[in-house]
């Protein structure tokens, strides 16, 4: 059990694959699985997952919110699953406290858990007794624009809320069938995954909010950026000067990045 204040939360930032990771096993799943049994339970959690993207900042009360599937052409099972955890709308509200004090806007909607969410949570916590929500991402804010909104969110922590982002460190789907399940990472892969690796260890905000200019092969691993920008937001709600440590490191597919960071 790890040692911390004793309703303090980290942050962190799950790179949550293709949706068989609920399914089928292998070392992203197990990581994930260690990785939760290992935290101190929280009191709530909020998911910021790339697959709620709105022009401006929607946060969920919904108190029971349903396990959205949204995803095509996946085996039957994944599709009869569900995580049926209780909603956060406290927690909802807070949030929007939060951000407003930040200076930004913030709507209350009525939205299920989707897949970003719902599939690390059910690893991580799969018994699905924590009440959780979801708040979305701006795509067309990038990378400042999140770390700004994590770091409006980091006295949740000291309440006693995990502050749990769902992306990838990289995610080009247009380069997904052309490599197997177990194949090595091109050079173009592990290259960026390299770069965004150390600049994390060396608290290098600046290199990291200027990726797309100063990474190699930025767009290339990222052509929209919904899945990164999950991570600034758990760089800005950890503690200034907090280095993460890497949790998990591997690929699938060669092209989709699965590491994980925990932010204490």
């Amino acid at each position: 059990m790890m040692t911390m204040h004793p309703d303090r939360q980290p942050v962190v930032f799950v790179s949550h694959g293709a949706p068989t990771l609920a399914l089928e096993p292998g070392p992203a799943r197990d990581a994930l699985a260690a990785l939760g049994g290992s935290l101190q339970r929280p009191r709530s959690i909020l998911v910021v997952s790339a697959h709620w993207e709105t022009a401006t900042p929607a946060v969920s009360a919904a108190p029971h919110p349903e396990t959205i599937h949204d995803f095509h052409g996946f085996p039957q099972a994944l599709y009869e699953m569900r995580y049926p955890a209780p909603g956060a709308p406290a927690l909802a509200h807070r949030t929007g406290q939060l951000l407003a004090a930040a200076g930004m806007a913030v709507q209350e909607a009525q939205r299920g858990l989707d897949h970003g969410a719902w599939v690390p949570l059910s690893l991580m916590f799969p018994d699905a007794g924590i009440p959780v929500t979801q708040i979305s991402v701006q795509t067309s804010g990038g990378p400042a624009h999140h770390w700004r909104l994590g770091e409006a969110l980091r006295p949740l922590r000291e309440e006693g809320v995990l502050v749990l982002a769902s992306g990838s460190v990289t995610h080009n789907l247009g380069e997904f069938g052309r490599h197997r399940y177990d194949s090595a990472a091109p050079g173009w892969v592990s290259g960026f995954n390299d770069w965004l690796h150390d600049r994390l260890l060396a608290g290098d905000l600046e290199a990291l909010l200027e990726y797309r200019r100063l990474a190699p092969d930025a767009a290339r691993n990222h052509p929209s950026e919904e899945h990164l920008l999950p991570l600034f937001v758990a760089v800005g709600a950890a503690a200034p000067g907090v280095t993460p440590r890497r949790v998990h490191a591997g690929y699938t597919y060669g092209v989709i990045g699965m590491d994980a960071y925990l932010f204490q």
